[in-house]
């Protein structure tokens, strides 16, 4: 950086401090997108952890993002649900295994080509189900599922390390909100294509033209991956660098899959939470919107349900980033608001589900079901719309907090990465179980009891956590225990503690 200057900074009670700082103040971040600032030789102006998180949610709108809206059709888009049903109990078993090392794995390859390789996943998947319309290749249909699982296991732990690590303390909860905005704008958009190509379809599979739609989208979105820049050339506006291990092995990443349990064991109390974080899918998609409504209803109450989840997200985000509250203050009440949602909203779901037609009545195919029509009234269609609607803003709620929560325990990029690795493997574990109830044709009251529960024990386990363990703030030298990164390499020189500018 040219023409340099050296300035004193001083702290009450201390020594002067060395510093340096830039001449010409053009140079330095500024700005949303803190244009014009170095990374190297060049002006990388689209390394900053803002953009980059906006790149990874695009990614997010056209790989998972349209994943959620052909799941969101109720059985992938066909009538008959049991392919599908196998094929994500096949996903969320090989996510759950691969979920626990993904961490590790990102690490090792970086974010970037972590991102990539996972998204190829989503293509194959959407595929299996085109082939299914005209074949019924139910085993390729598996296939991609398992493999889905594998490419999902990286995508997301790729996802969660950038959301958690690259922003600084105080705008946590917005990052993942602007994250989750876009992510599911792409399942909103999603929604709306099959709902055109399917408005006066009562019954019967979505069209091929629905899957080729996805496949495309999908694939943009692995490629998208591939511009991202390295983790080690991101900087935040004060200068601070995402903490990462040097030359980190295979063997250092297996062992800090371990020490991240070992070193902060109180971190098992959020499994439960973590374990809860998708089961709810199983219910809301298959046995409620894919059960009780026609195909085009099915189409509308995805797109609801995937705007729902916006308003979620902005509503908790921006929430539990309010400035004028402490984190700690802010971290209770979310769990205290959470608490509350899960009892008043799926309370007033089992006063719908109660009322509805059985497992064996809706699958008997001797007497096709004939699910309800949108035109149905405020009985039939109105309530249980915004009933669905709500669901998704509760889905949104639960994981913007679980987030959260992860990135107020640690401004690790490393950590981070095996938070999110066993966070998306303990979630998958979850999913697995649930879809693997949903094909065994669990009847559909039970599949909501035992979703609503575990919701419930999963806050009073996390509770400790929320309540004791999350500070005001994570200092540096705490995060830098777990790496063998030293201040020099990921703070700001102006920041440095007083004689360490020039000893670490």
């Amino acid at each position: 950086m040219a023409d340099e200057k050296q300035v004193m900074a001083t702290k009450e009670g201390d020594a002067p401090v060395t510093a340096t700082a830039p001449a010409d103040p053009a140079i330095r971040p500024s700005g949303w997108m803190y244009k014009g600032f170095k990374v190297g030789k060049n002006e990388v102006w689209y390394a900053s952890p803002i953009f980059q998180l906006i790149m990874v949610a695009f990614v997010c709108f056209l790989c998972p993002g349209m994943f959620n809206a052909l799941n969101g059709l109720g059985g992938a888009g066909q009538v008959d649900t049991s392919a599908q049903t196998d094929a994500n109990t096949a996903l969320y078993s090989t996510f759950a295994v691969v979920g626990f090392f993904s961490g590790s794995i990102a690490n090792k390859l970086g974010v970037r080509l972590t991102l990539s390789i996972g998204g190829l996943g989503y293509c194959i998947y959407a595929a299996s189900f085109l082939s299914y319309n005209h074949n019924q290749n139910r085993g390729f249909v598996i296939f991609a599922g398992a493999f889905l699982g594998v490419c999902a296991g990286l995508l997301w732990t790729a996802q969660g390390t950038i959301m958690m690590s690259y922003p600084p303390e105080h705008k946590k909860g917005r990052y993942i909100s602007y994250f989750w905005v876009i992510f599911n704008l792409g399942a909103v958009i999603g929604s709306l294509v099959p709902l055109g190509q399917n408005i006066n379809s009562i019954v019967g599979p979505v069209t091929d033209g629905t899957y080729v739609g996805f496949i495309v989208l999908m694939l943009l979105g692995a490629i998208l991956a591939l511009f991202l820049c390295d983790a080690g050339k991101v900087q935040r506006a004060d200068g601070s660098k995402v903490i990462l291990m040097k030359n980190p092995s295979w063997w250092t990443e297996i062992k800090g899959l371990f020490e991240t349990i070992t070193q902060s064991p109180w971190v098992l109390l959020l499994f439960p939470m973590f374990f809860a974080s998708n089961i709810f899918y199983t219910y809301q998609l298959n046995d409620m919107n894919a059960a009780a409504f026609n195909t085009r209803t099915r189409s509308l109450n995805g797109t609801l349900y995937w705007s729902s989840q916006i308003i979620g997200a902005v509503i908790f985000g921006y929430a539990l980033d309010y400035s004028k509250v402490r984190r700690t203050v802010r971290a209770k009440a979310s769990l205290i608001a959470l608490a509350v949602l899960t009892f008043v909203l799926w309370g007033g779901g089992w006063a719908w589900q109660k009322k509805q037609a059985t497992r064996e009545v809706v699958e008997d195919t001797a007497v096709p079901f004939v699910g309800v029509d949108w035109t149905g009234g405020g009985d039939a269609y109105i309530g249980p719309m915004f009933l669905f609607m709500f669901y998704g803003f509760f889905d949104a709620a639960w994981q913007t907090c679980i987030y959260w929560y992860m990135g107020a325990l640690s401004n690790s990029g490393r950590k981070a990465a095996n938070l999110t690795g066993f966070y998306k493997g303990i979630q998958s574990a979850g999913a697995a179980i649930f879809w693997r109830l949903d094909g065994l044709k669990t009847p559909y009251n039970t599949m909501f009891g035992a979703t609503w529960g575990l919701l419930g024990a999963a806050l009073v386990f996390a509770a400790p956590v929320i309540w004791m363990v999350i500070k005001d703030t994570v200092t540096l030298e705490e995060d830098l225990k777990f790496s063998d990164e030293t201040l020099r390499d990921v703070a700001p020189t102006s920041q440095l503690p007083v004689g360490k500018e020039a000893d670490v």
